[in-house]
């Protein structure tokens, strides 16, 4: 993507001050000088302000923001609206989903053929259920069973409220692997950008071309915003929250809907922000809004927003291809050092920010004691350490994690 960049590295960098064997961004990426500044700023205004000027002052940032996430994602600011979370997002979408007419010519793309429709093979993700009440379910979403949980719970959450019938992917959500499930029923399909726990980056340009116009492609962002260079083009949707690589804090996500969709889309979580004069108009209820906003509950977290609104500025400043690089080479400083200590390592596939290592011969939760107890924070996740660093992450992490996995005793 295409961003012009304002903003030299090294003033970048001096916006962070977390400790130096910080590791786990994509848990919590700790937040910058900016932000810290923002949220100051909002709580004394909140504490002394008149009231109209202190939502004054936030509802600008609010549409500051609108235009600094359009401009990373290559969308329009009315495309953009705030909610609570990344998971708030999705929840959004997968109700806005449930029971809208498909698009003309929907279930003709790839994969799609005479009697697809009576027979969809659709089944609930482990744990869920289909859509309930009587009569077929209105279609199906394909979903990757190792997703996330926050990616997948909307989806059977909606499907037991009579939404999209969930049928997951095994293994890493691929373009073959969705290309192997399609076929007439399938409306939408649901991809994590970036896994949080391996680091797979899925090629949604190629997912996109094998779903077709016609199938509505949803994205959760929030390990890939900040950390890797997005190409947003091809989601239909997108959700992501600002706690992590974004470094904005919790309690605000942007929610990217695009035009192209809306007649496809029909708000089902839609509250009183989401309608057109909600307070003054005699009847309900209201015709929604037009643009993303339509699919929010009500009013978002000003502070929270207005702290999203500087993380993604900061990116936008720094630039997302030039902090994708430095991400890129702190993962591998740390891999390689974890590899001279005689660590296996994983590489994430199609490049992103997180790596995971295993000590051959010890306890892996032995091995996170370790490098905690040596001011490294990780995560440990099916017997691997998840490594997570972000563009502020020095050498010396790279050195104290070597000698950190050097001291554990192996068998």
């Amino acid at each position: 993507m295409l961003v012009r960049t304002t903003l030299p590295v090294t003033d970048y960098l001096r916006q962070f001050d977390e400790p130096a064997g910080y590791l786990d961004f994509a848990r919590f990426g700790p937040v910058s000088a900016g932000v810290l500044q923002v949220l100051t700023r909002a709580a004394g205004r909140m504490h002394s302000g008149h009231g109209w000027d202190t939502l004054a002052e936030l509802d600008a940032a609010t549409l500051d923001a609108a235009r600094s996430a359009a401009d990373l994602l290559g969308a329009r600011p009315e495309e953009i609206a705030f909610v609570g979370s990344t998971s708030h997002g999705l929840f959004a979408a997968a109700h806005a989903l449930a029971g809208a007419a498909p698009a003309p010519g929907a279930g003709q793309g790839p994969g799609a053929g005479p009697g697809a429709d009576r027979a969809s093979g659709s089944r609930p993700a482990a744990g869920g259920g289909g859509a309930s009440g009587a009569g077929a379910a209105p279609g199906t979403v394909l979903v990757g069973r190792r997703d996330f949980p926050g990616a997948v719970y909307p989806w059977l959450r909606a499907a037991d409220h009579g939404g999209l019938a969930v049928r997951p992917i095994d293994g890493p959500v691929t373009a073959d692997a969705v290309r192997a499930h399609l076929d007439g029923t399938v409306r939408a399909v649901s991809v994590c950008a970036v896994d949080a726990a391996t680091g797979f980056r899925a090629p949604l340009a190629e997912i996109r071309e094998v779903v077709g116009p016609d199938r509505v492609l949803v994205v959760d962002a929030v390990q890939a915003l900040g950390a890797v260079d997005l190409d947003a083009g091809p989601a239909d949707v997108l959700a992501c929250g600002g706690q992590k690589w974004l470094r904005a804090g919790w309690g605000a996500a942007l929610l990217l809907v695009r035009d192209r969709v809306a007649d496809r889309l029909r708000p089902g979580l839609s509250g009183w922000s989401g309608v057109v004069d909600p307070i003054d108009a005699p009847h309900h209820p209201r015709p929604p809004r037009p643009g993303a906003v339509a699919h929010t509950l009500t009013n978002p977290d000003g502070p929270a927003v207005a702290a999203l609104g500087a993380g993604l500025d900061l990116v936008r400043s720094v630039g997302p291809a030039r902090l994708a690089a430095l991400v890129a080479e702190a993962l591998d400083g740390l891999l390689d050092a974890a590899l001279s200590a005689g660590a296996e390592v994983a590489r994430p596939v199609g490049g992103s920010g997180i790596g995971r290592l295993r000590l051959p011969g010890a306890d892996p939760r032995a091995v996170h004691r370790t490098l905690t107890d040596s001011g490294l924070a990780t995560t440990l996740r099916g017997g691997w350490i998840r490594l997570s660093p972000h563009a502020s992450t020095g050498p010396e992490a790279a050195a104290r994690l070597a000698g950190a996995l050097r001291s554990v005793p192996v068998t």
